[in-house]
Parts: structure tokens; C-alpha cells; sequence
């Protein structure tokens, strides 16, 4: 589950890490009194206004700007909230501005220039170990970092029965070049920051940059953060961090429902029990000359209700040419799953794209009777191969 920026500075502030503070509003009209709480606050002059969305690269599409009056203030929030915004990691509709974060400014003069570092935290699976990820090139896309330089992505792995080591955390600040004060101040950040991520039960957090302030202070200037869904019941607050704006209308309907649904930009829609037999059907789906609308797993229970679901998640894609569903009997009997699919196409009623229905397992015949002899247009299949063929006819 995906945060927005100032949900997860919070989360990094309460253990312990400094980070840029902030006002968020999501009214234009509260702009000029959050700029004059922030100045009191923080006794900044002149602020950062940031659009809130799940994206990153939103300075490059124009949702991050300075202000340095109150009548600057005022226009660019006017200018940032409600517009669409689309970076390099929208899609090209982009996504609504709802909320703004008015920031203090950090890069405030002093004797030393400010640097800007990179870091993030996540698991390592071929490791089986968390992992810090850090660069002093900061501020900058990490992937064309990567790229161009990689000699200068540095990683630290951690087993996770010993935690973060003290000489763990000293090695990352001596290799960002730090000493003195900032490099005390680094060791204390990358404690906290990893305790935030291993206390949270993570997947992810990435601070880009991190800045080492004229006067050494170590910050979190922006920071993004990926919550892991299958951790929530542990973390009964998070909930009410959920932004169901900024995800796909169909995919919260779909969780609403207990179904596992991606959606993607294929023409064959797919309803399967099973991530890996999903990941198959779709790879068919692919090699018949179509491509897969959408992942979704509808689990070992299906019935008539999750069917239905399924069906009626599938069909809000204009795009959807021909719905390929793929079950195999192991948990579920067929010919139940066939009664449901029976039930869902009635109850839904006229469905104008063909139906092909592939059923496997315990009860694999009766199931394919009870689909042949409903008077349904629905086709079914037992072998794979026959319902691909039937798939790529359809589409023909």
C-alpha cells in the first residue's frame, strides 16, 4: 500500500528522524494561513509547495515549486492543486492534485553548500536480507544512476536476526564522505530510518534526496513509502492512511471483494484460481495473438458471489474483447465453480463479449456439461491449448 509523502514523514518523525517540516491542505483558499503557521513554526521565509500523489518525478511535471512570498504562495498553490499532474511514473491520463504540502526551505545559506543523498531501504530476495541502497548522488533518478554510474550505488545488507549493526551504519556515513557532525548525524538517521522500516513492516522506504544542510543537519527532505498489505493486520492505524483516490477505482472494488486484481492494457480479460496458474493463463493468452486485460486471482473458494465480482470488474474495461476463464478443481470442485459462473452470467444479464470457460480437476466433466447445456454463450474447454485456440478465434 502506497503513502503519500507527508503520511510517511510522520511515520519517520515519530522515531526519530529529522525531517523538512510541513503543512498539508487541500483547500486553496487555506494556503496564505498554513504558510503563516509553517513561517511561525519553523521560521522559514520562503516555502516548497509539493503535489501529493502516488508518483514520483512530480518537480519534472511541474507539482513541485518554490515560494518566496505570500503572493507567490498563493499562485502556485492555485496552480498545483486540482491540476492533473503527469511525471514519468503516471500514466499518460496522470493523476488529480487533491493535496498540497507546503514545506519549509531547507537549503537556507550558510558556510558550507548543501549536499543531497539518496536512500532506501528494502528486502534483498536472493539474499533473503534487508538492504540499504545509497548514493551521495542524490536528488537525481536513482535507475539513471544506475545506469550511468553504478560504481557509485553502494549497498549494505542486513541479516535481519542481528539488526542494523553500529559499524553498519558508520561504514554508510564514511562512504557518503561525512565526518564530524554530519556524520553523527548520518549514524543516528540511518538507525532511525531502518527501525521505521523494520517496525512498520515495510516493503519499502526511499528518502531522495536525504541533505546534509550548510550547517550539517541531517534531513528528509522528501520520502516515499510503501506499506506491506500483507502486514496491515498488525497495523490496525495504517488503515486510515489508504488513499483510494490515487488507486484504480476497479482494484479497491476488487479488495472490497477479496480478489486479487491488476489491471493491465490487454484485450482478453482473464478469471483464474492461483497466482502461478494466473501468470499461465496469461502467458497463453499472449502466445493466442491477444493480450491479458487484467491479473486476477479469485482464489481457492470460488463461487457464484466472487464469479459474479469478477465478472462485473472485467466487464468496466471498454478494452476487454473476450473473458478467458481458467479453473483448475483442486480446492473447488468444477461443477460448483460452473453453477457460479452459470449463476453470475444470469444475474448480471447480457453479456456481449464471448465467454470461454476452461475447467480442470475434480469434476471436470460435469462442470463441462453444466456449461454446455445452460444455453448461455458460453464456451467451454478442459485441455488449455483448446481454450487458447478458442481465445485466438474469438479475437480473429
Amino acid at each position: 500500500m502506497n503513502i503519500h509523502e507527508y503520511q510517511a514523514k510522520e511515520i519517520l518523525k515519530s522515531y526519530g528522524v529529522a525531517i523538512q517540516e510541513g503543512i498539508v491542505i487541500d483547500k486553496k483558499e487555506d494556503a496564505l494561513a498554513a504558510g503563516a503557521k509553517l513561517r511561525e513554526q519553523t521560521g522559514t521565509d520562503w516555502m516548497v509547495v509539493k503535489a501529493q500523489i502516488h508518483a514520483g518525478g512530480r518537480g519534472k511535471g511541474g507539482g513541485v515549486k518554490l515560494a518566496k512570498n505570500d503572493e507567490e504562495l498563493q499562485q502556485v498553490v492555485d496552480d498545483i492543486l486540482g491540476m492533473t499532474l503527469v511525471t514519468p511514473q503516471t500514466s499518460a491520463a496522470g493523476k488529480l492534485v487533491s493535496k498540497v504540502l507546503l514545506c519549509q526551505d531547507v537549503y537556507y545559506p550558510g558556510a558550507n553548500e548543501p549536499d543531497e543523498y539518496y536512500m532506501s531501504v528494502l528486502l534483498d530476495r536472493a539474499t533473503g536480507q534487508n538492504c540499504i541502497i545509497y548514493t551521495t548522488e542524490g536528488g537525481m533518478d536513482i535507475e539513471q544512476v544506475a545506469h550511468d554510474t553504478p560504481e557509485k550505488i553502494h549497498k549494505e545488507f542486513i541479516d535481519p536476526a542481528l539488526g542494523l549493526q553500529g559499524f553498519q551504519a558508520r561504514k554508510i556515513a564514511f562512504n557518503l564522505g561525512l565526518s564530524g557532525v554530519a556524520l553523527k548525524g548520518m549514524v543516528k538517521f540511518v538507525h532511525a530510518l531502518y527501525s521505521a522500516y523494520v517496525d512498520t513492516d515495510s516493503a519499502m522506504f526511499e528518502i531522495n534526496p536525504v541533505l546534509k544542510t550548510s550547517d550539517d543537519k541531517i534531513i528528509a527532505v522528501d520520502s516515499k513509502v510503501t506499506l506491506d498489505d500483507n502486514a496491515l493486520y498488525r497495523h490496525k492505524d495504517f488503515a486510515a492512511l489508504r488513499d483510494e483516490s490515487e488507486e484504480d477505482p476497479t482494484e479497491v472494488e476488487a479488495k472490497k471483494h477479496d480478489l486479487n486484481f491488476i489491471k493491465l492494457d490487454g484485450n482478453v480479460g482473464c478469471m483464474v484460481n492461483g497466482a502461478g496458474l494466473a501468470m499461465a493463463t496469461m502467458d497463453i493468452i499472449k502466445l493466442s495473438g491477444g493480450e491479458p486485460a487484467n491479473f486476477l486471482d479469485v482464489g481457492g473458494g470460488a463461487n457464484a458471489t466472487t464469479v459474479e465480482a469478477g465478472f462485473r470488474i472485467i466487464l468496466k474495461d471498454p478494452n476487454v474483447k473476450a473473458i478467458l476463464i481458467n479453473i483448475f478443481g483442486g480446492i473447488v470442485r468444477c461443477d460448483r465453480v460452473a453453477n457460479g459462473v452459470v449463476e453470475a452470467y444470469k444475474s448480471i444479464g447480457e453479456i456481449n463479449v464471448p465467454i470461454i470457460v476452461r475447467l480442470q480437476g475434480t469434476n471436470a466433466e460435469e462442470a463441462k456439461k453444466i456449461i454446455d447445456e445452460s444455453g448461455l454463450k458460453v464456451s467451454s474447454a478442459i485441455v488449455l491449448q483448446e481454450a487458447a485456440d478458442k481465445v485466438k478465434a474469438v479475437l480473429a
